[in-house]
């Protein structure tokens, strides 16, 4: 990555359900710089599809990240969910990896009231299968747990971190907007902002910050945390210091904005960015 690109997460409103085609140009039109494909029911493309979103991509220089369905608990008490949730991360890797995507990121795990030291080496069991047999595929993707915005959920960007130190092709997707509702209110400053990008290149080293996958929205958060997703104008989120802190680090790779407008807010975070 040679700079920070600003994504929204899925297709633009504006494109009315068009498809990829219409989406793609959108963006463009827009000097956006691409989306992170959701697979949110189910990973659901067809090669036809797979192959123009490769090339359209590649022709604008757009860039394309992948979040899987939100369908995983690698810590499920059913050993078959475990196994179905492995397998969408797989699959989600796989048509990422056909259509040139980045990176993929996912929620990976609830505690279910397990200690958390317990659940961080389920989780880790999970991912070393899933990194093993994509290193198999010569598959190589960047995989992103993604930090989370409940107390029962797990993905604190700690644990995160500590993850991405065991595997080559593991890094966190870091969601600046879970992060703040996680902590009820914290981690909304610039110095806190910064904190975490400290913590994060000390831990696995400045080069992380020039391949960042991160995530931000407005967001409305309570004493257990995240409720939903706002839009900036409705929410606290202070999403001008942390583009600040973005510049400060020189920190490079994708933002996706996953603000309930889509490019709307996209576009407010690109503008701001490039006016710094």
């Amino acid at each position: 990555m040679d700079k920070l690109n600003i994504l929204t997460a899925g297709l633009p409103l504006s494109s009315e359900n068009k498809g990829y085609k219409r989406g793609l140009e959108i963006l463009k039109e827009m000097n956006l710089d691409g989306l992170e494909v959701e697979f949110v029911h189910g990973v659901k493309m067809n090669e036809t599809t797979q192959e123009f979103v490769k090339d359209y991509t590649k022709e604008n220089d757009l860039i394309l990240t992948c979040h899987a369905p939100f369908y995983i608990n690698l810590n499920s008490k059913e050993e078959e969910k475990i196994e179905a949730s492995i397998q969408r991360i797989l699959e989600t890797a796989r048509v990422g990896n056909n259509i040139g995507a980045y990176s993929i990121t996912f929620h990976a795990a609830f505690y279910m009231g397990k200690n958390p030291n317990e659940v961080y080496d389920i989780v880790y069991n999970s991912m070393a299968k899933i990194v093993e047999t994509l290193s198999k595929e010569n598959n190589k993707i960047w995989i992103r747990p993604e930090t989370t915005g409940k107390g029962t959920q797990w993905g604190t960007f700690e644990e995160i971190v500590k993850l991405s130190k065991e595997f080559d092709n593991v890094l966190p997707c870091i969601d600046f907007s879970h992060i703040h509702a996680r902590y009820n209110g914290s981690y909304n400053t610039y110095d806190e902002f910064s904190k975490i990008l400290e913590y994060i290149a000390t831990e696995l080293g400045d080069n992380v910050l020039n391949d960042f996958h991160a995530h931000l929205a407005g967001i409305e958060y309570g004493a257990k945390g995240e409720k939903n997703h706002l839009i900036f104008e409705e929410s606290d989120m202070n999403y001008k210091e942390l583009l600040k802190v973005f510049k400060e680090f020189n920190v490079k790779g994708a933002l996706v904005c996953e603000s309930p407008n889509i490019e709307t807010d996209a576009k407010i975070l690109k503008d701001y960015y490039m006016s710094l």
